[in-house]
């Protein structure tokens, strides 16, 4: 059985909209960057690779969810692609720094993703319709 946190959590993906989910990928990411980060900086590297791997399977799923008949897909792909190396790099090396640059870079997307939505509700538009993804 699932416990009451874990039917909300599902619950709240079943019933959020395509700009929700978005946010709530971004939201994971950061939360496990920054778990990766704390487990380097203690020398638990266990947790550092279980939570640096998490982020980067969050931004696979960022990468596979573009619509690549808009040419901003493109420069996601990209972006995500860079996202994945650094992280990889982290965790290899056991290093700070290219996790707090993807954490930086996460957290200025996911404001951006915000303000998108944002305008988009406000058009009438589907967020994804309004940001060409």
């Amino acid at each position: 059985m699932n416990s009451p946190l874990q039917r909300y959590q599902q619950a709240s993906v079943q019933t959020a909209n395509p700009g929700q989910l978005i946010l709530m990928l971004y939201d994971g990411a950061i939360r496990f960057t920054k778990l990766g980060i704390e487990g380097i900086t203690a020398g638990k590297y266990d947790m550092a690779n279980t939570n640096l791997k998490k982020a980067q399977a969050i931004i696979h799923e960022l990468t596979a969810s573009l619509n690549h008949s808009y040419e901003i897909s493109k420069d996601l792909a990209q972006i995500y692609e860079y996202w994945l190396h650094r992280l990889i790099e982290a965790n290899l090396k056991k290093e700070v720094q290219p996790a707090v640059e993807i954490l930086n870079h996460l957290a200025d997307m996911r404001e951006s993703w915000k303000q998108i939505i944002k305008g988009s509700a406000g058009a009438g538009q589907s967020p994804l319709e309004a940001s060409s993804v």
